[in-house]
């Protein structure tokens, strides 16, 4: 018996070594679990576009939209994992997502091996031109003076735009009532119109709007400002260091996937992201183009797994 388990592990040693020096031999996939026109298709594109360039096969996109991203994800994660399927993986789908839904068919901290992260960008909160604050603590006065009058809305419950919110609400100790949308595009427009007083979503989402002037920015919920949005402070340094709210797309691969093939696909993904194309392309929609280790990536993860997962379980939120 002893005999035939390492005739059987070497079996596997000997194949796996033989798919990583023959890869890639065919189109590789990236599954957005996502319908196509939204911010994770939008930027996964151009990244597929020049990861084809280094890998020497196409790099194509597969959308797999349904459940909140869970249909993509679930594809992948039953996938042979010999490097031909990745999917994105989003702060929303990845980190949050596990919290609240109670019967997903897969594990994101098991049943994925981190690839690399491509993109990285800011939650945003901003605020109707007409409200009468300047800064965030301003604006905490303001709803500490009048509880629940205030209405922001979301991309859903249980969504980062919420999520972030909350975050907010429980560092200031303030009560502001939230308005769920199906989408930020329905939740903008009753925001641009008055219906809403304020928001805090992804930056792609309002950075137009910010611009011309028909949303007034408050400030960015990352560590560093916007080359954006330059004048816009940090959460930090509105006083409020522990809002710290922000988006990433990451490409995970099957686990069991050969480590000499995620590294293969790591290092195109890496040299996609500092192609200043793919550069010049994510700080025109208000996002970073940045690359990482598998290590990193998986690091990020847990970290905004676990932080989200307080969080939700604080709020109480779950999903069917």
């Amino acid at each position: 018996m002893i005999k035939l388990m390492y005739a059987g592990a070497a079996l596997l040693a000997v194949t796996s070594l033989s798919l990583a020096q023959n890869f890639p031999l065919k189109p590789v996939r990236i599954v957005v679990p996502f319908p196509p026109g939204g911010p994770i298709d939008m930027t996964t594109r151009p990244l597929a576009q020049k990861m084809s360039e280094g890998i020497g096969v196409p790099v194509v996109v597969d959308n797999r939209g349904g459940a909140n991203g869970n249909i993509g994800a679930e594809n992948v994660a039953k996938s042979p994992a010999d490097g031909y399927s990745m999917v994105v993986g989003a702060g929303g789908g990845f980190a949050i997502g596990p919290h609240l839904y109670k019967k997903l068919t897969f594990d994101v901290l098991k049943d994925f091996a981190p690839v690399s992260l491509f993109i990285t960008l800011p939650q945003l909160l901003v605020v109707h031109p007409q409200l009468p604050v300047k800064t965030v603590k301003e604006l905490a006065a303001l709803a500490k003076a009048r509880p629940n009058q205030l209405n922001f809305g979301s991309s859903g419950t249980g969504s980062t735009p919420h999520l972030a919110m909350e975050l907010l609400m429980r560092a200031a100790e303030i009560k502001m009532t939230h308005v769920p949308y199906k989408g930020m595009g329905p939740a903008t427009m009753d925001l641009m119109g008055g219906q809403l007083q304020l928001a805090f979503a992804d930056m792609p989402v309002l950075l137009g709007q910010v611009k011309g002037g028909k949303l007034r920015a408050m400030a960015v919920g990352t560590t560093k400002r916007s080359p954006n949005l330059p004048d816009t402070p940090t959460t930090a340094e509105t006083g409020f260091p522990r809002v710290e709210a922000y988006n990433w797309y990451g490409l995970f691969a099957p686990a069991g996937t050969p480590k000499d093939i995620i590294a293969r696909l790591n290092a195109e993904t890496v040299r996609a992201t500092s192609n200043p194309d793919m550069k010049s392309f994510a700080l025109s929609v208000g996002a970073e183009a940045v690359g990482s280790t598998p290590e990193q990536l998986g690091a990020v993860h847990k970290r905004e797994f676990d932080k989200w997962g307080e969080l939700v379980k604080a709020v109480g939120v779950t999903l069917e």
